[in-house]
């Protein structure tokens, strides 16, 4: 079986790009974790999702701007979702979630949190909650540094933490003192030995503990996987310390364990789900990929088959 590493690497060669892209082979893969290419396709997922009785957050697709141009224009597209979303009748059940490169990190400090705070602003009139996506360690800091100089301005708003980062329970403690919301999740770039535990075991302890840490003393925290095992473990703990329902929520992605995402509404739990969309996809694909190690591996089949 293709490890997760191997995987991320030869996602990245051009080629296969090129191929997932092009290929009508693999558009129910694509589809299957991706709802959509506009903000309307991606709004009648979320809608349908509400019916159904889960929340959504809808995630507009796409990294690192290359200039302030691209980044204003993802800051519209930002704005332009919760524009619409207000205007839906299941609006209480949907929120938004960013990433501080699209808003032009790269291109100064200053300049990403001014078009952040912009965002939180149109957020607030409707009482829409917008979650700071975590990117890669690179970014880990300043995504952190910049929750903390904002949150206490916009209290509408949180971010990520993955339990693979050694570092992540000093910054869960920052989070919990700043009581902003925390989503709880593995992790799922490519980092280093020195920065990351590398052993599936080891991430999934220190998810569990990152877990009861956020539900027993932050703020509604977002318990973000579709491992089973770790969701009951966290039920249980959830049980014993007397911790309601009420205080946390699951979060899955689009197109993945909709049965467990059914089963834990039907139990009485919050549960919401993220929904992708956008044309700038493909690295968020290859993640969700490296996660279901048999679908990489159809593609790289295709790839050099004949």
């Amino acid at each position: 079986m293709l490890g997760r590493s191997l995987i991320l690497k030869t996602a990245a060669w051009k080629p296969v790009e090129r191929l997932v892209r092009r290929s009508f082979l693999f558009r129910p893969l694509v589809r299957r974790f991706i709802a959509g290419d506009t903000l309307e396709e991606a709004m009648t997922h979320a809608e349908k999702l509400a019916e159904r009785g889960l929340a959504t957050s809808l995630d507009y697709l796409g990294e690192n701007t290359l200039n302030e141009t691209e980044a204003l224009a993802a800051k519209a597209t930002y704005i332009a979702m919760l524009e619409r979303i207000a205007r839906s009748p299941h609006r209480d059940r949907i929120n938004i979630s960013i990433k501080l490169t699209q808003c032009g990190l790269d291109q100064g400090e200053s300049f990403a949190e001014r078009n952040f705070r912009e965002v939180l602003t149109v957020a607030a009139k409707t009482d829409t909650f917008v979650r700071v996506d975590m990117e890669s360690s690179d970014y880990t800091e300043r995504t952190i540094a910049m929750i903390e100089r904002v949150f206490p301005d916009h209290p509408n708003t949180g971010t990520v933490l993955q339990s693979y980062l050694y570092r992540t329970p000093d910054d869960a403690e920052r989070l919990i003192r700043l009581g902003c919301r925390v989503r709880i999740v593995k992790g799922a770039y490519l980092e280093p030995e020195t920065v990351a535990f590398k052993e599936k075991s080891r991430v999934d302890e220190a998810y569990i503990e990152i877990a009861k840490q956020l539900m027993s003393r932050g703020r509604y925290p977002a318990i973000a996987t579709h491992d089973a095992k770790i969701i009951d473990a966290l039920k249980a703990y959830a049980k014993a310390e007397g911790i309601d329902r009420s205080r946390f929520e699951f979060q899955m992605l689009y197109g993945i364990r909709r049965d467990l995402q059914d089963g834990l509404r039907d139990e009485g739990y919050p549960v919401r789900v993220y929904v992708p969309f956008g044309d700038m996809w493909y690295p968020y694909f290859t993640r969700r990929l490296a996660e279901r190690p048999a679908n990489a591996f159809f593609i790289l089949k295709s790839l050099f088959k004949g």
